[in-house]
């Protein structure tokens, strides 16, 4: 046996176990390769790795496993990436890709659960994503009946500085709730966006709210001659493989796919379904409110610290109550409601719905988009607009 293996250099910070990799993926072929050497059976583990290079030819994590183990039939490897002369940065990035790949299969959660932060999708969201930074995975949930069920999920690279973007070119991945904005064809991107791009709506109106600046937050591919990048190695955007990107597109819907990124994957609780339908029971009361021209009532629904575009909570009220002594009624109606618990931001959610709006001397129809936070045990809008 190695003196020290391959698989034993990539799974020393992990728990130990057995590694499970099912399916014929690419990453399960490669978790295949690392068990055979873990089982010190580097013949099956040199096929593995070869017929998964005969696919992905670009996979550079898989060409160095396979460095590794024809060095290991000549007795001179003792560690993960042994050649004496490979640049360190790229082998310390490598091992790096690695052990999160190794990671995600071992730490694979149970698909029934709900992530937290999907309280409620509207009919018009056929899917929704969620990107958990921590594990370096894009988790792909259909709509059913506005409630989320598990689909897939994707290795993702994400920026090389880590998370919570704050400045233009901080080399940051944002934290938040956002939305596909378009889809950029291949033909139309340099190469380094690979086989095609889906801009997101960073900043939205917390990030604009928090002086938090930049923009060109992507969901995109890798260059021609790369299949995968490791973890942190990008300029802020989120990144697949273009294999991975292809099959992700047809989940997607312009306009419409919320994708929300968070630091670590939470899971629904019996605490989060109370809080959803408290949080409901209080946007039907604002509706009421304002359809009954309670203009007193209306505004209670407001946090004194709201803001909308120039508007901070006084401009907001005098607006409201001028606008409000002028009608003879009102008529609301609300459909196509989502809702979006946000990350690292505790009792904040994104609310998101079509209003058709009729009253003595207006109508309208728009979509519009709310903030709300519970404060002193009651959910409050602290910003309003549209959508």
């Amino acid at each position: 046996m190695l003196k020290q293996t391959l698989i034993f250099s990539l799974l020393c910070s992990l728990l130990p176990g057995t590694v499970q990799a099912g399916g014929d993926s690419t990453e399960a072929q490669l978790v295949k390769s690392l068990q055979a050497i873990n089982n010190n059976r580097l013949d099956i583990a040199l096929n593995e790795v070869d017929s998964l290079l005969r696919v992905n030819p670009n996979f550079k994590l898989a060409q160095l496993v396979k460095g590794d183990l024809l060095m290991a039939h000549a007795g001179v490897i003792d560690n993960f990436g042994s050649a004496s002369n490979a640049p360190q940065d790229k082998i310390e990035d490598l091992r790096d890709e690695a052990r999160v790949r190794l990671q995600r299969v071992l730490s694979q959660s149970d698909t029934r659960l709900k992530p937290r932060f999907l309280w409620q999708l509207d009919a018009r969201q056929k899917y929704a994503l969620v990107v958990d930074t921590s594990r370096s995975t894009l988790f792909v949930y259909e709509n059913v009946n506005g409630e989320p069920r598990y689909v897939t999920d994707f290795y993702v690279t994400i920026g090389k500085l880590g998370t919570e973007k704050f400045s233009s070119g901080d080399q940051r991945t944002p934290i938040g709730v956002y939305f596909v904005k378009a889809e950029l064809p291949k033909k139309s991107l340099a190469d380094m966006y690979g086989d095609g791009a889906y801009p997101l709506s960073y900043p939205n109106e917390w990030d604009r709210r928090n002086k938090r600046a930049g923009s060109g937050i992507w969901l995109h591919g890798t260059p021609s001659s790369t299949y995968s990048r490791p973890p942190r190695a990008s300029n802020g955007c989120v990144v697949l493989a273009n294999d991975d990107l292809e099959k992700l597109a047809s989940y997607l819907q312009v306009g419409v796919t919320p994708v929300i990124i968070t630091n670590q994957m939470d899971w629904s609780s019996e605490q989060d379904q109370i809080e959803r339908t408290g949080l409901l029971q209080e946007f039907e009361q604002w509706r009421k409110d304002w359809a009954g021209l309670d203009t007193d009532a209306y505004l209670g629904h407001y946090a004194r610290e709201f803001s909308s575009g120039s508007m901070d909570y006084t401009a907001w009220e005098k607006q409201k109550q001028l606008v409000n002594s002028a009608k003879s009624w009102i008529k609301l109606n609300l459909t196509n409601v989502s809702m979006f618990a946000y990350p690292e931001q505790p009792n904040m959610v994104v609310v998101d719905f079509e209003q058709d709006y009729s009253s003595n001397n207006l109508s309208n129809r728009m979509k519009k988009r709310q903030y709300w936070i519970k404060q002193d045990n009651r959910w409050k809008i602290i910003y309003e607009g549209a959508a």
